[in-house]
């Protein structure tokens, strides 16, 4: 089973929030993709109730996906929260591309390669 990724749907959904109601639009949401259950979850309705009006795309979204984002339910919680919160591979990514955004120009592709793996030498072991 493909799971389509809920940090994903999070950040799509922000770029419809602006940045100073992110806090108050995220904690109201949490009560859905952080539910124990499916039913817990199926406040989903309150939540659409209260943001509905204020951010019409950014609900629109979750209720479009809903059937295939609710699949994550099918897992008990602990296993939901390591696919939820837990991507490394993506973590490196995000740390491989801040580095060489920082360092600017290159000389030649080796010298970034040698960057890289100083940095792979240095990053904190992947624990749950």
């Amino acid at each position: 089973m493909v799971l389509p990724c809920i940090i994903h749907q999070i950040c799509c959904s922000l770029k419809y929030v602006a940045s100073k109601y992110q806090k108050t639009f995220m904690a109201d949401l949490k009560l859905v993709y952080r539910a124990k259950t499916l039913e817990a979850a199926a406040s989903q309705d309150d939540v659409k109730k209260k943001l509905g009006g204020q951010y019409p795309i950014a609900i629109k979204s979750w209720s479009n996906k809903w059937v295939i984002l609710s699949a994550y339910f099918k897992y008990p919680y602990y296993i939901r929260k390591a696919i939820c919160t837990t991507n490394a591979i993506e973590a490196v990514h995000r740390q491989f591309r801040t580095l060489t955004k920082t360092k600017g120009d290159f000389m030649n592709e080796n010298s970034m390669l040698k960057l890289l793996c100083a940095h792979i030498f240095r990053l904190e072991k992947w624990t749950m």
